[in-house]
């Protein structure tokens, strides 16, 4: 009889346990009651004006009116944005602090050492925003008329060209170098402070090349200034609609999707990030904010938040392979 009672009281206390851990797992993981019922912050990396900014505050607008609650948008730019992700890293996983992020984020931790943040686990991805396709531009005097030209160009020539970026490790940047080492070919990066140089330096030929944001380059491609022979996406832009994809020019090693997100604290509650994704791909699909976008050169996005996890993961290996390969470091 003892030892059946021992027996019994085991089984229950292990189902108590069980029982136990769970409630604690579901009150964890529950949507606080009235969330969000205060200010909500929104942080940047980067400066007034930049398209992280301008997407932080249309996002933030959208927000409040369909929650009716505050939403603020704080700029602390530097380091690439390191400096901004180890705060919103540190702060509480409540949903109240929220930071918007590109595709640097996953580059940072190849070419920064020593970070105090994990980039795939102290922030987590909430949704994405945003995919801004880049256009490769030659000078319009050069004689090379499309890619495989280009190309052919720069292999009878090793060494001897020049490519602009908005700085190392950037999306231009990166862009660029994974072109290069796919069609195996060589340059010289000559890192700038964003798109009005790099299309100067292009231009005037100085550079030979590089990969800028379609909105940043259209006025010099329209000006005739700039000649432009691939698109990065997989499918033509409605910007530049007689200009190939990368794929169709021949180079489909040259894919490269530069984008925006929204990321949490790590331990930010699933049920508050589902809130949040849920929101957010209802305002990227308006018509209203597909209109903003369009003007920005940019299209929406939509994935899952673990989707967008497991993108920025397979983001963060790329990255990382490119990095390596192609030797980059901070000057």
């Amino acid at each position: 009889m003892n030892r059946l009672f021992s027996v019994v009281f085991k089984c229950n206390l292990v189902i108590l346990l069980a029982l136990t851990s769970f409630m604690s797992w579901a009150q964890s993981n529950a949507l606080p009651e009235n969330y969000p019922n205060k200010t909500i912050k929104i942080v940047v990396p980067f400066s007034p004006g930049s398209a992280s900014d301008i997407l932080a505050r249309a996002l933030g607008e959208r927000l409040n009116a369909a929650w009716g609650q505050s939403v603020i948008i704080e700029n602390k730019p530097g380091a690439g944005g390191t400096i901004a992700t180890a705060m919103v890293a540190k702060s509480d996983p409540d949903g109240y602090t929220l930071i918007i992020v590109s595709t640097g984020h996953v580059v940072n931790p190849s070419i920064y050492k020593n970070l105090s943040y994990d980039t795939l686990r102290d922030v987590i991805g909430v949704a994405p925003i945003a995919n801004f396709p880049s256009v490769l531009v030659i000078p319009a005097l050069a004689k090379e008329k499309n890619l495989k030209e280009f190309v052919e160009y720069a292999k009878q020539n090793p060494g001897k060209l020049n490519f602009v970026s908005g700085g190392t490790g950037s999306g231009s940047h990166m862009s660029a170098e994974k072109f290069i080492l796919n069609a195996q070919i060589q340059a010289q990066h000559i890192p700038l402070k964003g798109a009005p140089e790099m299309a100067v330096e292009v231009a005037s030929g100085r550079a030979q090349f590089g990969f800028m944001p379609i909105v940043s380059a259209l006025p010099a491609i329209r000006s005739g200034q700039l000649r432009a022979l691939a698109v990065t996406t997989e499918q033509r832009s409605s910007a530049l609609p007689d200009v190939p994809s990368i794929s169709e020019a021949g180079e489909p090693g040259g894919l490269f999707n530069f984008w925006i997100g929204l990321l949490a604290p790590g331990k930010t509650p699933p049920a508050i990030i589902q809130k949040l994704n849920v929101e957010i791909a209802k305002i990227v699909q308006t018509p209203e904010m597909k209109s903003r976008l369009a003007t920005l050169g940019a299209e929406p996005m939509l994935m899952t938040s673990a989707q967008f996890d497991a993108y920025m993961a397979l983001e963060f290996k790329t990255m990382g392979a490119i990095i390596k390969a192609a030797n980059i470091r901070l000057d």
